[in-house]
């Protein structure tokens, strides 16, 4: 691990637990600052979908993840250099609490920022304490030496009195506070049972972006915040292998509002390994390009667009066009739903799906799924490079398989701390798909 002198600069937006406000602080710095003039871009900390597309409309360039559990440190660094070499600033939104990770306790945001060299600046809901504030910055301060809180967000601060009254209490911490933000309604974001509504699906996120970067403008030292950045600690020269081959060299990928959970680094390794990638969406009713070797179905919200995808015609005679050509098609999670017999909403109603694998899926019982998982690959030879190696993913579902019908089974699964799952995934033929979300190849 090296910092170029010239090296990018950058620091990671925390809070001590999920709700506390730092993907909003993050989207506001990130306009605020694109608004200055600064050369800023983002990174996103674990296996997260939505939260990029967010920070992507802030600053108008595309956000990466960087999953502390499933990449190695050279991997990391090497995807945080590349995202930040054309900027000022890269700045890295956490998830969940600082500390918080996979069930082996790894994978946290406090890791990748220790990995990137980066300071932390901590966002604290203080809208129900006071005085107490200086007990919670100062044991995430001194909780782990490698991981240093340089700078404090006070967040939904109720008045100047509150105000004067938390600022008074941290002040023996000698830990700068960037700024306080005010209780603002219109500071909400819409969400939803995965997380918060897409990106695509903001009513008006042009005037909230813009809203939540006048408030930030106002009430944040943005010089402050910039002076507390420090240089990334970037990879050595050798480029990491691939963090996961293509499947094959001319690849169809079904991409809208319900098919929109997929990795850019992912893409970007398919494209550096000389594959020709197409996009399609199915809720405009298009079908695969006829020339793809392989179709890749993402994850997304199939189950708040059953109908559209029962009619279109097109997308379904398409898929199976592809199919009986022999092409290697995939899908995750929603995409693996799609690929199934039936999907039941959240009302019971059954939807009929492409009828690629004996399964059927549904939302009327809603349980939720969730946890790293390391997969083997079963019997895999048709996808290039993959067959018997280990890859890293992640599972976040609400739906129950209702019904399995004769098919091999795709992987072998452990959770994050190693212990045994039962096998997942349907294959049939050159037809497969699972719940997990495939993030990189093991190391």
């Amino acid at each position: 691990m090296s910092v170029a002198p010239n090296a990018p600069k950058g620091l990671l937006i925390a809070a001590p637990h999920s709700g506390a406000g730092k993907t909003t602080v993050t989207l506001a710095l990130l306009r605020a600052l694109k608004n200055k003039g600064c050369a800023v871009t983002s990174a996103k900390s674990g296996p997260d979908y939505i939260d990029p597309k967010f920070h992507e409309a802030a600053c108008g360039t595309p956000c990466v993840n960087l999953d502390a559990f499933a990449m190695s440190g050279q991997q990391l660094r090497h995807l945080a250099g590349v995202q930040a070499e054309n900027a000022q600033l890269l700045i890295v939104e956490g998830a969940m609490g600082l500390f918080d990770g996979a069930a082996n306790g790894t994978g946290s945001a406090a890791d990748l920022a220790a990995c990137l060299g980066v300071p932390v600046v901590l966002v604290v809901d203080c809208a129900r304490q006071s005085q107490s504030v200086a007990a919670l910055v100062s044991g995430f301060a001194n909780f782990r030496p490698d991981v240093k809180v340089a700078g404090l967000v006070l967040n939904r601060v109720g008045s100047a009195r509150h105000e004067a009254m938390l600022r008074k209490a941290l002040l023996p911490l000698n830990i700068p506070v960037v700024g306080a933000l005010p209780r603002d309604e219109a500071l909400h974001l819409p969400d939803r049972h995965l997380g918060l509504v897409q990106a695509s699906e903001h009513g008006d996120l042009e005037r909230f972006l813009e809203t939540a970067a006048e408030r930030v403008r106002e009430c944040l030292d943005l010089d402050l915040l910039d002076k507390l950045a420090t240089p990334l600690a970037l990879a050595g020269r050798a480029e990491p292998k691939l963090l996961l081959p293509p499947p094959a060299q001319r690849i169809a990928i079904a991409r809208d509002q319900a098919f929109a959970f997929c990795y850019p680094h992912l893409l970007d390794d398919w494209r550096r390994a000389g594959a020709a990638l197409s996009f399609f969406s199915p809720l405009a009713d298009e079908a695969p390009e006829e020339n793809a070797e392989s179709v890749y179905l993402p994850g997304g919200y199939p189950e708040l667009y059953a109908g559209p995808l029962v009619s279109a015609e097109t997308f379904r005679s398409g898929m199976m066009a592809a199919a009986e050509r022999g092409a290697l098609i995939y899908g995750e999670c929603g995409g693996y739903m799609t690929l199934g017999e039936a999907l039941i909403d959240a009302d019971g109603g059954s939807h009929p799906m492409l009828g690629l694998l004996p399964l059927v899926t549904s939302f009327a019982a809603r349980k939720r799924h969730l946890g790293y998982r390391v997969l083997t690959p079963l019997n895999l030879d048709v996808w290039p490079g993959l067959a018997g190696k280990p890859l890293m993913g992640h599972e976040f579902h609400y739906a129950s398989i209702i019904s399995e019908g004769p098919a091999e089974r795709l992987f072998s699964a452990t959770d994050a701390e190693g212990t045994a799952m039962p096998d997942m995934g349907l294959r049939c033929g050159r037809v497969m798909g699972s719940f997990a979300h495939v993030i990189c190849q093991g190391v």
